[in-house]
């Protein structure tokens, strides 16, 4: 090494170690640019809004245009909260505070009044009294603010368990609490606080602290209260880090698992503000009733109330840049809870960045001192752009959070002061990089047939084939809607990108009908493990489907979502040319396909999007399925078991799946038992399912309602064939 390049490595490093300090003491300016970094990561590919179980009753400027400035008068509250109860709503969360009487109460306004008799003014109702009662025994949580006044403690409705140590100084300090109504905090359910981000001077809501404590006890949020009281959960189970004390890493609320940071804040996983989460809260109070459309969106579903109208002030400011209301925060904390989506920073981060720096800083060094300009120039860059690629993707594959910034500037840094000081000083050294590559190509899946003259004529052969019917939901009208021509280029766009899945996965197209595909699998050729190819289609058509109406596709814009049913069977059907010598199509007839096209239909019964039967559920040990029951399938004299595919082989050894069984099988034995917990049940159940496809919760709707009929109405079997579900139980439904 020359007297230049020792001059060189020393420079370098001590350039390192300035950097590796200066990341160590993490000064305000490095935390801006890192919380700014990840702000960028959720606008590129923020969480994507799915349907779940959760909904917004807003307090809108349209509410508030009919009903009357806000503070509404709380015998109105007390009729919302009556109205989503008996919508089946499975928690009702309120964003507002009640620290005061109420002012517009007829017994208050009548006090104030002099000479008015006291025996008349005790008659008058008072509207804290009516709100009180409207709670009593109903999933109602109510929320309380901080204060820096007074010393009241809310009471805590839920009990603590904890696993380790006791965390109970790790969250943000309650100091004082925003009194609640006396007789509103006993009769409610459940009650939390209601704030975003005490303590935080940023305007950007980007954690959100799932408690609070005194020093003696921990307080709850507002949406970890609803979710628990959803499910009927008494307890919070915390899981405290077994080597540091005060230090939380998770929460279990009923079934669900969240990982927070060590003071036990949910990083929030933003999603855009969308109307599909808002329903008017003039709509639930309207005198001429509730549309049944809204009333099945609140059924089994967490509530929330609060108001997006600005004049009310609470606006908030997410990661995305958006401004949303206040309730939106809470309401998302839940959904991202229910789909399992959760963005973490790992304690060891920090630490790992720094090494980061001093270790590829040092290597860096060496690289530049030893190389040419231009190969040192590489290096730098691929550094640079190792540590934003290593970044983005734990980001968008793990939601895992680190900071790519630090080492980024200081990479830079160093390899520009590397570099200028190799030009200026050491004498320029070429050295030529052997680079190997080759291409591979993925062998076709595509199966071209050569027939032979013998094979040109009419007739079939009987085979064991997986036969497959799909179908668009609501095409009818939808056609109605739509110019002819409009509804060439929907189908065409729709039935291309959904029948390369059968060709892909081995399959044979046998034809299109109008808006229906019909596929089979096993000819003409033996294909292996074909009840199992032609289910994996399937689920490649529903993820296909799902991109094609998130980018919106077909032209009909977030207000219109496509929909599929498909219907999978495993049986023997006579497959060969069929039609007359001069015109004849390769197709596939017999019971099989009867069958196949029946279970297909049955998919709008069942509420789920896809089915298969029992012969061909017996060849899917690999696969997520649950039992949709008995059904009877048109045009066949018994009942067919079907059963609803939830996902392939990562879901079926996934422990949301584990889980999704349980909770399936002793909703199923609560149904049978005519059991009073079959509705907290399915409220469970309904929850769960968000985690596993967005469809499922429907499925649960569905036979819910199935359940319900057969509750209030006595066992025939007329009823039995229409609810779909066999004669030999109660409630129609077997193990």
């Amino acid at each position: 090494m020359t007297r230049a390049q020792q001059i060189g490595v020393i420079i370098g490093l001590a350039i390192v170690a300035a950097f590796t300090v200066l990341r160590a003491s993490d000064p305000p300016l490095l935390r801006q640019l890192r919380d700014i970094t990840f702000d960028e990561y959720q606008r590129i590919s923020p969480r994507a809004f799915e349907p779940t179980p959760v909904r917004i009753i807003d307090i809108d400027e349209a509410s508030l245009k009919e009903f009357g400035q806000w503070p509404w008068p709380r015998d109105r509250l007390a009729l919302l909260v009556e109205r989503l109860s008996d919508m089946g709503a499975a928690a009702i969360a309120f964003d507002v505070l009640f620290a005061e009487p109420d002012r517009l109460s007829p017994r208050s306004v009548m006090r104030d009044v002099a000479g008015v008799d006291p025996t008349l003014l005790s008659r008058l109702p008072d509207n804290d009294e009516l709100f009180a009662e409207a709670i009593a025994g109903r999933p109602v949580v109510l929320g309380f603010g901080l204060t820096t006044e007074g010393n009241f403690r809310p009471p805590v409705k839920a009990g603590f368990a904890f696993t380790g140590q006791s965390p109970v100084n790790a969250p943000p300090r309650l100091d004082a609490a925003t009194p609640v109504r006396p007789q509103l905090q006993i009769n409610a359910t459940g009650l939390g606080h209601i704030s975003l981000n005490p303590g935080n001077p940023s305007a950007v809501v980007r954690k959100v602290p799932l408690f609070l404590t005194d020093g003696e006890q921990l307080y709850p949020n507002l949406a970890i209260e609803a979710l628990r009281v959803a499910q009927g959960a008494s307890t919070y189970v915390l899981a405290a880090a077994p080597e540091a004390p005060d230090t939380l890493t998770s929460v279990k609320i009923g079934e669900f698992i969240v990982p927070v940071t060590a003071s036990g804040e949910l990083w929030l996983y933003t999603s855009p503000d969308v109307a599909e989460r808002y329903i008017s809260a003039g709509k639930i109070l309207a005198p001429q009733g509730v549309d049944p459309q809204i009333a099945a969106a609140i059924d089994g579903s967490i509530v929330f109330v609060g108001t997006s109208s600005a004049g009310l002030q609470d606006i908030r400011t997410t990661a995305l840049g958006q401004n949303v209301p206040g309730v939106s925060m809470h309401a998302q904390t839940v959904e991202q809870i229910l789909t399992g989506h959760f963005l973490s920073r790992p304690d060891w981060a920090d630490g790992m960045e720094i090494l980061a720096i001093a270790v590829l800083g040092t290597i860096l060094v060496a690289l530049t001192t030893f190389v040419s300009p231009a190969v040192a120039l590489a290096c730098g860059l691929c550094i640079t752009a190792l540590a934003l690629a290593a970044s983005w993707f734990a980001f968008s594959s793990w939601g895992l959070l680190f900071d790519p910034l630090a080492p980024i500037i200081a990479g830079s840094i160093i390899h520009f002061s590397a570099t200028s000081f190799r030009i200026l000083v050491i004498d320029r050294e070429r050295r030529e990089v052997r680079r190997a590559f080759g291409q591979y190509l993925s062998p076709s899946l595509l199966y071209r047939i050569e027939h032979t003259r013998n094979a040109m004529r009419l007739g079939g052969d009987d085979r064991e084939l997986t036969v497959m019917f799909v179908d668009v939901r609501g095409f009818t009208e939808l056609s109605e809607r739509l110019q002819p021509a409009e509804v060439v280029r929907f189908l065409n766009t729709l039935l291309d990108a959904l029948s390369r899945h059968v060709t892909a996965n081995e399959g044979t197209l046998d034809k299109f009908i109008g808006d229906s595909i019909m596929a089979f699998w096993n000819a003409p050729v033996d294909v292996q493990d074909h009840p199992a190819k032609a289910v994996r289609a399937a689920l490649a058509m529903r993820e296909t489907l799902a991109s094609l109406n998130a980018s919106d596709a077909f032209g009909f814009g977030r207000q219109y979502q496509v929909g599929i049913g498909i219907g999978i069977h495993t049986g023997l059907a006579c497959v060969g040319n069929m039609g007359a010598e001069t015109r004849f199509n390769y197709s596939a007839v017999g019971d099989a396909v009867n069958v196949a096209a029946r279970i297909e239909s049955a998919c709008k019964e069942v509420g789920f999007d896809i089915l298969v039967s029992e012969t061909t559920a017996g060849e899917l040990s690999h696969f997520a399925l649950l039992d949709a029951g008995l059904l009877g399938l048109k045009g066949k004299s018994s009942r067919a078991r079907l059963y609803a595919v939830v996902g392939g082989e990562h879901v079926r050894s996934s422990g949301a799946f584990a889980d999704m069984q349980r909770i399936h099988s002793e909703l199923v034995a609560a149904l049978r038992a005519h059991s009073p917990d079959s509705r907290k049940m399915l409220n469970i159940a309904k929850l769960k399912a968000v985690e596993l496809t967005a469809a499922l919760p429907q499925f649960y709707s569905r036979l819910g309602r199935r359940a319900d009929h057969f509750r209030d109405s006595p066992a025939t079997d007329d009823d039995s064939t229409r609810v779909g579900l066999p004669r030999e139980t109660k409630l129609h439904l077997e193990p």
